[in-house]
């Protein structure tokens, strides 16, 4: 067969692809845009990729593959907002769903593994102390280390007989996320993978932390709201405070406890993502849920502060101080007592 060569206008009519020129998140917004954007500065934003550029970088020379940059834009984008996968992608470069999902979960991952680095209970004295002494003079409360509670993220019906585990008492499906943070709002201790329908107080005996604090591997004392039974290493309110001194405790304990249901109310206002359903599989939920706690650590540790109104904190983390009350016994009563004295 002779070769028969491709006339110019063959050549014009071949479809030749094109790829619409990707935004540098750094260079292209000021700084308050990008702040709006990504909730964090853009000094933050560089240390952040710093911390996963290694495992983050284009592993070709492909002039169309994303950048750590435009990767982390990306998520911080999905976080911030409760847009789809396919908006996120329409408002970054019109990047296909597939790129941004992929995207979505490789950062994810990067930033869950994080967790070991940025949120740690403290373990030796000195950092003990310094905690301890940011609760009594900001809130008054001394010879604590930390505040306790949770919080639900609420997701979509996930399918399987696993469904009705994750029904909360409010009737919808959830992740239920239990924390523990310092006076500042900086996570010390978050266990981010358990159903909607367990307690707090289960979720937290059951826990590493909750284990070394019962078995005095640990000497801290945290603060819990009622639902929690008190121990020597967990204080609760008392039901019915008669003298002035318990009166004052409960005062200055719920004053203190605010902290943690305030965290999470920046938490989820800062990630919005977490403030509405999620509509992924538990599993995904619960690794998203792990890297906002770490980026927030991250936040507070660059002075990367965002600011929550003082009558916005999460309802559903004030209800939880009028469900179940635990049954404290005698030992447990007569601790808190001499504490109070």
């Amino acid at each position: 067969m002779a070769f028969v060569p491709l006339l110019a206008n063959d050549l014009q009519s071949k479809k030749i692809k094109t790829y619409p020129t990707r935004l540098n998140p750094l260079t292209d917004y000021d700084d308050d845009e990008f702040f709006k954007r990504f909730r964090f500065t853009k000094h933050t934003f560089t240390y952040i990729c710093s911390l996963i550029r290694n495992e983050c970088e284009p592993q070709t020379h492909r002039s169309k593959s994303l950048s750590t940059e435009q990767q982390l834009a990306i998520i911080l984008r999905f976080y911030a907002t409760g847009l789809f996968l396919e908006l996120i992608g329409d408002s970054t470069n019109k990047l296909a769903k597939s790129s941004v999902s992929r995207t979505v979960t490789h950062v994810t991952d990067l930033l869950a593994r994080l967790m070991d680095n940025f949120i740690s209970f403290p373990s030796d004295i000195a950092s003990q102390q310094s905690i301890q002494q940011g609760f009594l003079e900001r809130f008054g409360f001394p010879g604590i280390t930390g505040v306790v509670d949770g919080t639900h993220v609420k997701i979509q019906a996930p399918s399987g007989d696993q469904e009705p585990y994750y029904v909360n008492r409010k009737g919808y499906h959830s992740i239920n996320v239990r924390a523990i943070c310092d006076s500042q709002g900086l996570f010390l201790n978050i266990v981010a993978d358990w159903p909607g329908s367990a307690h707090d107080s289960r979720i937290f005996s059951t826990s590493v932390i909750g284990m070394e604090l019962a078995n005095d591997v640990k000497a801290e004392i945290i603060l819990g709201y009622h639902g929690y039974p008190c121990h020597s290493y967990l204080l609760t309110p008392i039901p019915h405070p008669v003298s002035p001194q318990e009166v004052k405790y409960n005062i200055v304990h719920r004053k203190t406890r605010c902290i943690i249901e305030r965290t999470f109310g920046i938490l989820k206002r800062r990630f919005h993502r977490l403030h509405g359903e999620i509509r992924m599989k538990p599993v995904k939920v619960c690794r998203i849920v792990t890297a906002c706690a770490v980026l927030h650590n991250i936040a507070i540790k660059q002075s990367d502060r965002f600011e929550l109104p003082d009558n916005e904190i999460s309802t559903d983390d004030q209800d939880d101080q009028d469900h179940v009350t635990c049954n404290d016994g005698h030992d447990r009563q007569l601790f808190r007592r001499l504490f109070i004295e």
